[in-house]
This record gives C-alpha cells, sequence and structure tokens, in this order.
C-alpha cells in the first residue's frame, strides 16, 4: 500500500494534468450555454494555478485556445487581451526597474540608509524594513529580496563572528581567585539534599547563541515581510495591483480613470506605512525583545560588534565607488518618472494631461509615460558625451579611446534576460479570463447568486474576503488569487449595490499577504534558503502579520479610502446592466 501512495504521489502532476479536463468536462456538455463554458475554463486554469502542475504563464495562454473552441470568445478579441493598457503599463515600468537594478542604483541608495540609521538591533531592522519596502515599490519583490539578504547575511556574519572574538578584561591572580570562589559558590545547586554543580559558562555561551540565533530569524523574515508589504504602495510594485487596474478597465469601461498611480498611491502609501511599523514591533517583540538599553543601545556606547557591523556596511558602500554618469541619468529618469506620474492626474487639481489635451484625458495613461521614460533609456548613452572632437573625457574624469563604443542605459540584451515575461502571459490570461466572463454572461450569472449577502454590512464583506484571500494566496501565485477573485467579487458587488472598489480593493491587497509558508512568495523562498528559519518560525509569525495586515486594511478601506474613491454610494459608472 506504502508502494501505491508513493508511485501515485510520483504522478500527482500527471494525473492533475490529464484528470482535470475530463472531470470537468460534464460542466459544458450537461448545461450548454456560455456561461457553463467560461466556467469550465475558469475551473480548469484554476486548479492548473493552484497545482502548478505546468507553468503559469503556459496556464495563462490556455483562453486564446478554448475560448474560441468553446465558442466563448472569437480568437482576434481574445488574443488582444494579452497586451493591452495595462500590460504596457508594467513593461515600461518593469524595464525603468531593470535599469536601476543593472546599475546598482538601488543597492547604493539601500547601503547609504543603512548608513544613516546605524546598526544597534532595534534601527538596524527598521533599517533594512524600510529599505526594502521603498526599494519593493519601484523594482519586483523577489529582487529586492535577492539583493538586500546577502547585505543582512554579510552585517550577521560580522555580528557573530566579532562577539566569538571578544575577549574578557584580564584580571590579576587576586582577582582570579575571587571570581573562581563566586563562581563555584553560584554553580552549585541543592535539590532534595543533593548538592549539583551547573556549568555557568556554558549556560551563557548557550543563551548568548540563542539571542544570536533569534536575531539572525528577526533580520531574515524582515526583509521578505518588508518586500511583500512595501509593493502594495504603487500601482506597478506588485502584479495583483495591475490585476486590479486591469480588471477595472475591462470590467467597469465607464469608469472616469479611479485606479491611477496618484490616487492608488494616496491610499496604499499610508496604508504600508502603519503595517511596516506594526509588523516592525511585532519582529521586534518576537526576536529581539524590548530590552531598549540593549536593542536601542540608549545611553550606551556602541560595542565592538556594533562598530565591525557599521565598518561592513561602510566598505560595501565605498566599494561601489562615485556615482557614475549612468548612474545619475538613470536616477533622473526614474524621478522624472515618478513626477510624471503624480502629476498626469493627481485628482484633487488637474494634471498636465487634462491641459495638454484639452480636458481629454485618456489620450494619455499612466502606460504612455511609463513606455516613454522606458524609451529613453535605449536613447540616453552611459558615458558622457564628448566635449571636444578630438578627444574624449569620462565623468570621472578617465580618459576614454575615440573608438570606444557608448552604449546607452539600457541595452535590449539586458532587458530581455532580466524581465520577468512570464508576468506579462499571466496578467493577458486573467484579462482574458475577465472577458470571457463579462461576454459570456458568467459575472452575471454569479452576481445574480450573491444577491442574498445583501443582508451583510458591507465592512465584514471586505473583512470575510481579506481573509480568504489571505489564506488562498499562501497556496498559489498572488497574481493568479487576485485575477480568480477579482471578478467575482465586481459581480458581487454589483449585486448587491455596493461599490466595487470596496471589496476589489481588500482583495488586491489581501493577494500581497503572503507571510505564513515558505513557498507562498519568492522572498520567503529566498529568505528560507540561508537555514535559519524553520517553517514552523515562519507560520507563526506569519499568521500575526496576516491579522496586522486585515486589520491595517479595514482601518484605510473605512476611513480615508470612503472619501478618495467615494465608497460611500453605487457609482453610476458600476451599473453595467443597465438597470
Amino acid at each position: 500500500m506504502v508502494h501505491v501512495f508513493r508511485y501515485i504521489w510520483e504522478v500527482k502532476n500527471g494525473l492533475i494534468l490529464f484528470c482535470t479536463p475530463f472531470l470537468l468536462l460534464p460542466l459544458p456538455l450537461v448545461i450548454v450555454a456560455k456561461e457553463a463554458s467560461c466556467a469550465y475554463v475558469i475551473g480548469l486554469m484554476a486548479v492548473y494555478w493552484c497545482t502548478e502542475v505546468i507553468p503559469l504563464a503556459v496556464t495563462a495562454l490556455l483562453p486564446a485556445i478554448l475560448f474560441p473552441l468553446f465558442g466563448v470568445m472569437q480568437s482576434k478579441d481574445v488574443c488582444r487581451q494579452y497586451l493591452n493598457d495595462t500590460n504596457m503599463l508594467f513593461l515600461g515600468g518593469l524595464m525603468v526597474a531593470v535599469a536601476v537594478e543593472h546599475w546598482n542604483l538601488h543597492k547604493r541608495i539601500a547601503l547609504r540608509v543603512l548608513l544613516i540609521v546605524g546598526v544597534r538591533p532595534a534601527l538596524l531592522m527598521l533599517g533594512f524594513m524600510g529599505v526594502t519596502a521603498f526599494l519593493s515599490m519601484w523594482i519586483s519583490n523577489t529582487a529586492t529580496t535577492a539583493m538586500m539578504v546577502p547585505i543582512v547575511q554579510a552585517v550577521l556574519m560580522q555580528l557573530d563572528t566579532t562577539a566569538r572574538d571578544e575577549d574578557p578584561r584580564p584580571i590579576t591572580s587576586v582577582e582570579s581567585e575571587e571570581k573562581q570562589s563566586e563562581k563555584q559558590a553560584d554553580a552549585q545547586v541543592i535539590l532534595n539534599s543533593h548538592r549539583f554543580s551547573l556549568d555557568t559558562e556554558r549556560i551563557e555561551r548557550c543563551r548568548e547563541a540563542e539571542e544570536r540565533l533569534r536575531m539572525c530569524k528577526g533580520m531574515t523574515l524582515c526583509v521578505c515581510y518588508a518586500a511583500s508589504i512595501g509593493g502594495t504602495a504603487t500601482l506597478t510594485g506588485t502584479g495583483p495591483n495591475l490585476v486590479l487596474t486591469g480588471q477595472m478597465s475591462q470590467l467597469f469601461k465607464d469608469n472616469p480613470d479611479v485606479i491611477n498611480f496618484a490616487s492608488w498611491f494616496a491610499f496604499a502609501f499610508p496604508n504600508m506605512v502603519i503595517m511596516l511599523t506594526l509588523a516592525w514591533i511585532w519582529l521586534q517583540f518576537v526576536f529581539l525583545g524590548f530590552n531598549f538599553r540593549k536593542t536601542w543601545g540608549c545611553g550606551t556606547v556602541k560595542t565592538e560588534k556594533e562598530i565591525a557591523a557599521y565598518n561592513v556596511i561602510r566598505e560595501e558602500h565605498q566599494r561601489l565607488g562615485p556615482m557614475s554618469f549612468g548612474e545619475i541619468n538613470v536616477l533622473a529618469l526614474f524621478i522624472l518618472l515618478v513626477v510624471l506620474w503624480f502629476t498626469r492626474e493627481p485628482g484633487f487639481v488637474d494634471g498636465w494631461a487634462t491641459h495638454l489635451f484639452n480636458s481629454d484625458k485618456e489620450y494619455v495613461t499612466d502606460a504612455t509615460v511609463a513606455v516613454f521614460v522606458a524609451a529613453l533609456l535605449f536613447v540616453l548613452p552611459s558615458k558622457p558625451p564628448c566635449v571636444c572632437f578630438w578627444r574624449s573625457q569620462s565623468f570621472n574624469t578617465v580618459p576614454q579611446s575615440d573608438t570606444e563604443p557608448r552604449s546607452a542605459l539600457l541595452t535590449w540584451k539586458v532587458a530581455q534576460s532580466k524581465m520577468p515575461w512570464s508576468i506579462v502571459l499571466l496578467l493577458g490570461g486573467g484579462f482574458a479570463l475577465a472577458k470571457g466572463s463579462e461576454d459570456s454572461g458568467l459575472s452575471t450569472w454569479l452576481g445574480n447568486q450573491m444577491s442574498p449577502l445583501q443582508s451583510i454590512p458591507p465592512w465584514a464583506i471586505a473583512i470575510i474576503v481579506c481573509l480568504m484571500i489571505a489564506t488562498f494566496t499562501e497556496c498559489t501565485s498572488n497574481v493568479a488569487t487576485a485575477t480568480l477573485f477579482l471578478p467575482i467579487l465586481a459581480s458581487m458587488s454589483q449585486s448587491i449595490g455596493v461599490n466595487p472598489l470596496y471589496v476589489m480593493i481588500p482583495c488586491t491587497l489581501s493577494a500581497s499577504f503572503a507571510f505564513m509558508l515558505p513557498v507562498a512568495t519568492p522572498p520567503n523562498a529566498i529568505v528560507f534558503s540561508y537555514g535559519y528559519l524553520k517553517v514552523s518560525d515562519m507560520a507563526r509569525t506569519g499568521i500575526v502579520m496576516n491579522i496586522i495586515g486585515i486589520l491595517c486594511i479595514t482601518l484605510a478601506i473605512n476611513s480615508w479610502g470612503r472619501p478618495l474613491f467615494g465608497l460611500d454610494s453605487f457609482p453610476s459608472w458600476a451599473n453595467t446592466t443597465g438597470v
């Protein structure tokens, strides 16, 4: 029997891959309707996405095959969803992120901030979390974690090495005899008339080793958690945010650009700051304790190991050298991108897009800005131009050869190797599912089935949605989770007369809260691979992080989210049925 189960486990991927289509096949065969055919495709993709029997991007291509085959949509309409405005926004923003990573600008920012914050344990953890969260707002969570963890590892190794090498203060022979007698007296315990000796030095060493291990756990965990939290603050920070804006454009074509870079940042950034602060307090409580003298260094001078850790960070920063001409250009383009995003349509005043196109702001979107700045990366040079035609001088006054080629800030070879192209297909597959649900009538049918939820208060529905999504995203991709649930929640909100954003925004944020398992998200897996953590450590800490996240979302959506998105009323653009 054991051999049978072992064999089944070995071939489980094949069984899921080939049996699932046949098990779901009665759905379109018994119910001959477009709704059933669309539900069949969604159910099949949900199983494949959850089990990952084939790559996520390949699963995302199934609508291009099955929707025309089942008569849900025409092939040309399906394929159009794979490179829409949202995907172009993702591509443009990601190219800028690739340039920042290629020029090591993110590492320079991280090390500079850590030098400013200092190396006291509590402040060091705060510095790691703050830097990681900020970088995750602009570049991928995986790249941020992969860059930050080696820095954390180097600092922790230096702290550990210095602690082992610290020798006690030399003492005289008289002091030695007195201390030896005191140690023997302290090391003896009487229990039931029996005298036992304790090795206090060994106990102290074990206690210090345990404290160092707890610190290693806390410092590495804070990086992956901050990466997941930081990505929620910007529209391009993580996949679920882009799924939301794409689904809004797909399902509610008349919405007046409700979700754009500026409005999302105004809502999500304060939520990120609150959640990051609470996460820092929680991790400090679990792994560092609230010994302010030790963790904050109140009233004490820096120890040798703190000075050594500071020197490690400073040496890493000095190794980068002065900022090059290319780095300055990339930084300037990054700032230009952010400024153009914020000022395109800030909401409280007319943006430059409104003035430029005579109040028709739909001509330009955030994707236009992203692609424009990304194109400049392939145009602007990585080295300064020649001032005089007979010689060339570099930005750092190092002579260059006249015949040396001057490449652009970003080459297509670099972009091609570092771009996660699979996410483009994954987003496109999600938009195809949303379009198929709308065209087949499945969205309307699902909405009608959920009409009894009108008796439940909207805030309670939002909490239930957060709990459900936060649990589901631990087992599957955050993009796949958002893709599957957002169209269903949009239909539900229409049927009960609630602003769709009231439930779709909590769903989007909760999809990024994969804190409990190493396999839940790549940052968790990267941190777990360093060997400090057990699954129980991540699960025990992560379940509280999920609770913190749900509470923060509930606070945000019911306070500043209400006036920002007009959540108190059912908007006219959400009434797609015409009733």
